[in-house]
This record gives C-alpha cells, structure tokens and sequence, in this order.
C-alpha cells in the first residue's frame, strides 16, 4: 500500500508509515499477563516492553493507548491502579503522552500499551538492513524468561528476581539515540522469539548469517541453574521447534546454555548490527551511560545456518 515502509514482511518491530519527505509515524502494539508479582512492577515491565519496539527501528515514542483486561470480581481494584502507576511512570520517564485507552473485563489480568511515535525516513533500522561483517552487540542481560518461570513456580532467589525486574524496567531509549550516532545497519529488540529467534529473522530479512561466541552472551544470576533445573516457558519450547532448524550449536553448547538462547524474553535487551569499525566506540559510549552492552558475534556471507552459536 502507498506510505508503507515498513509493513510485516520481515519480522520488524514495528510498522512505519510516511507522512512526508523526511518523517513517517512508527506503531506498535504489546500486552501480556503479569510475570511478577508486584503490580507497579508490572506495569512498569509492561511499559518499557511496548515502547522498545519503537526504539529498536530507530523512533522516538510519542503518544501511548493502555489496554487493559482485569476481572470483574475476586481481585481489587486498588490492583489496577498500581499497574497502572508503574505503566504511567515508565511513560512519563520515555516522556510518552498517555492519550487513552480500552479495557474489557476477562479472568485473567493483561495489560500494555499501543504506541505512536516519529521516526526519520533515512534513519529507519530494519530488519534487512545487517550487512556482511558487522559486528553484533547485546545491550542486556539474557535470562528474564526462566527466572520469571522460576518464580510462578516459587523457586526463584529474591535477588535474582529484583534484577530481572530491573533489567525488564530500563528502557532501551539512550541505547537507541546512541546509536543513531554511528553506522547501524539493523536493530531488533529481544523479546519473545529469544535471542535466537530474533537474531535468525535478522539474518533471514538480510540474507546473511551470524556467528555468535557463548563466552561472551552477559547472563543474568541465576540463568543457568534455573535452565539446569528444568524451569523453561512453553514459549521456549515453540522458539526451538520454530527457529532450531536455522540454528546450530557447537560442541560446548550444553543443554542449559541453548535453553538460554531460545528463551523468551520480556523487555529486552537491543541486538544491534554495526559496522565493525564503530563498534568499540560504540560501546565506549554505551558504557558511559552505564548501558551494560558487549559484543557477542559477527555476521558473515549466508551459509547453511542463519546462526551459528560456538
């Protein structure tokens, strides 16, 4: 359809669309059932997951709609209004407009946000757009899906609950401008597809493939035992069957590190896709604002497997 830049074709984050030379809105939508217990956690959660799609194509969130869905009976209303907080906090800190919304009454709590934002048309970060010999960054630590899996069954550590929600609450609006700044061919955010998943629709939307060294993924405490004790989401097990094909693992993989790699992840980290030279003063400037970013890979001609994880 004329105006649209970006549409569903390759897996984007978001869809754009042009409304002049120079500038093109930018849409999402994403809602989900709680993943901790603490409300205004949730809904901070919630927040900063919505609003990383539009920075991981290079936008600037402007306006957010909430969507809601709580029961009618058997949990209070004072609920809500902490989700509700957390959510509305989280957007005034992305300094995001809440304009509106919509509720429904359902059994089970769900919350999120559709987000508008404003992206330049020459700044656009797709999918297709990695290139041979780039150099891939993480901007966060993996792990969210399994301790927060962990946790519904009440064997999650405090602790590495705390830092989950932490993780899952900073948003991914500097690391986004920062980058911006230097020569980034793609960016996706890692959410529900996993590190995998993500990382192998990039590949696929570029025709290329990516290498990436184990040693260097940052893992949240806590990880690897959650995943050695078995602690997976039923959405792990549909990343595995979906993307495994496309993904290959070395000898030293074991079977708790590639449960990490499909692990479905809330609010993200940025996978980005860089020209190799701007890399270390691309994490340079990351690390100064205390964006916790490492380099895992490399990307390559196409070969057999979109990844290959050693």
């Amino acid at each position: 359809m004329p105006g649209v830049l970006v549409g569903f074709e390759n897996s984007d984050d978001a869809g754009v669309f042009q409304l002049t030379t120079d500038i093109a809105v930018v849409q999402t939508v994403d809602f989900f059932a709680p993943i901790v217990d603490d409300p205004y956690s949730y809904g901070q959660i919630a927040a900063a997951n919505a609003l990383s799609d539009i920075y991981a194509m290079g936008g600037e969130p402007k306006t957010a709609l909430s969507i809601v869905a709580f029961p009618q009976k058997d949990v209070d209303l004072s609920i809500l209004g902490e989700i509700m907080r957390g959510g509305l906090e989280k957007l005034q800190e992305a300094n995001v407009a809440l304009i509106g919304g919509h509720s429904v009454r359902d059994d089970e709590i769900k919350f999120g946000y559709a987000v508008t934002g404003v992206i330049n048309t020459a700044k656009i970060k797709r999918n297709s757009g990695a290139q041979t010999g780039d150099s891939v960054l993480l901007t966060k630590s993996l792990g969210t899906g399994l301790i927060t899996s962990a946790l519904k069954r009440s064997r999650a550590a405090p602790e590495h609950i705390q830092t989950a929600i932490d993780t899952m609450s900073q948003l991914n609006r500097r690391a986004s401008e920062i980058c911006l700044m230097f020569r980034v061919h793609a960016m996706t955010d890692v959410t529900g597809f996993g590190l995998a998943g993500h990382a192998s629709e990039v590949a696929k939307a570029s025709q290329i493939s990516t290498q990436i060294d184990h040693s260097k993924l940052p893992l949240l405490p806590g990880t690897l035992d959650y995943s050695r004790e078995g602690f997976c989401a039923a959405g792990l097990v549909s990343n595995e069957q979906f993307f495994g094909t496309g993904v290959i693992t070395g000898p030293s993989i074991t079977r708790e590190l590639r449960n990490v790699l499909f692990d479905p992840q809330t609010s993200g980290g940025l996978l980005i896709f860089c020209h190799p030279a701007d890399a270390a003063s691309l994490l340079t400037m990351l690390h100064r604002e205390q964006i916790q970013a490492c380099e895992i890979g490399r990307t390559s001609a196409r070969m057999d497997h979109l990844l290959t994880v050693t």
